[in-house]
């Protein structure tokens, strides 16, 4: 008896090319929002000016197109030669913050002392996921669906005051005492039901578009409001040239200890991921 399944496309199935064109940018829009919506909070919450929010930006765009690459095409050892976007990841939010918090010079977050300590604090605490890496096909009997999908549920559950906090307003809102506001949570739940209504849709291209058109309706209405306001677009520069250690290295103890420890828990999620779409494609 064959089962009955939600997908539209099955493991082997190959789309018309309109369909992987459509879900390619549906693909590429809703990661664009996930890659950048860690930095723009960690720079809120630091304060960092708009130059420096933007170059953040720019550099986690760039660094995700190369690490996506990598992983896709398998270059030597590196790469798991699947389709795997590599993006920011909110797990890292508090511990970078916190980092962050190093940078203080008299009474204020000095920018660059505190991107010295989070950059240093990313490099050397990396190296924990790195060897995972080399060990996790060895742990598959320790590391079951069931551990890993525990593992991908305490994140969610820990990325639930991310999500209250953006509903609300963000760190902007906070500042300036309209967090919760009635338009800031009545924006929230149009993208929510938005989404909700396209993906329940029959119709397979509303379904696959349907976090697309959530952003869509949500930037729309958010610009008719009076909330999106590209002005200071225009003092932010059109390109940022990556610049290795171009804010100097700080190296925390503390700080190091506590990526550390988000990169090994990221190494099992990521690994729970994957074996969870493997399973689900068959």
């Amino acid at each position: 008896m064959q089962q009955q399944s939600d997908l539209i496309y099955g493991l082997n199935d190959r789309p018309l090319l309109r369909g992987t064109l459509f879900a390619a940018l549906q693909h590429l829009l809703a990661i664009f929002v996930a890659i950048i919506t860690p930095p723009l909070i960690i720079s809120s919450a630091l304060k960092f000016d708009l130059q420096t929010t933007v170059f953040l930006v720019s550099m986690s765009l760039f660094v995700s197109g190369v690490a996506t690459f990598i992983q896709c095409h398998r270059i030597g050892p590196l790469g798991a030669g699947l389709f795997c976007i590599q993006g920011t990841s909110f797990s890292f939010i508090t511990p970078i913050i916190g980092a962050g918090m190093l940078g203080m010079v008299n009474g204020r977050i000095d920018a660059p002392t505190a991107l010295s300590y989070i950059f240093g604090a990313t490099m050397v605490a990396s190296v924990v996921e790195m060897a995972v890496s080399r060990l996790l096909p060895y742990a598959r009997k320790i590391i079951t669906p069931l551990v890993s999908g525990i593992v991908v549920t305490l994140i969610g559950l820990c990325l639930i005051k991310v999500g209250i906090n953006s509903c609300g307003g963000g760190q902007a809102a906070i500042d300036d005492g309209s967090f919760g506001s009635l338009r800031y949570l009545a924006l929230a739940v149009l993208i929510l039901v938005t989404i909700i209504f396209f993906n329940r849709s029959q119709n397979q291209y509303l379904r696959m578009g349907s976090i697309v058109i959530g952003l869509i309706v949500g930037c729309v209405v958010a610009w008719a409001m009076g909330m999106i306001d590209f002005n200071q677009l225009h003092d932010a520069g059109t390109v940022n040239i990556p610049v290795p250690f171009k804010y100097g290295l700080h190296f925390d103890v503390g700080s190091i200890i506590a990526l550390g420890i988000i990169y090994l828990v990221t190494a099992v999620e990521a690994f729970g991921d994957i074996t969870a779409n493997s399973l689900i494609s068959g």
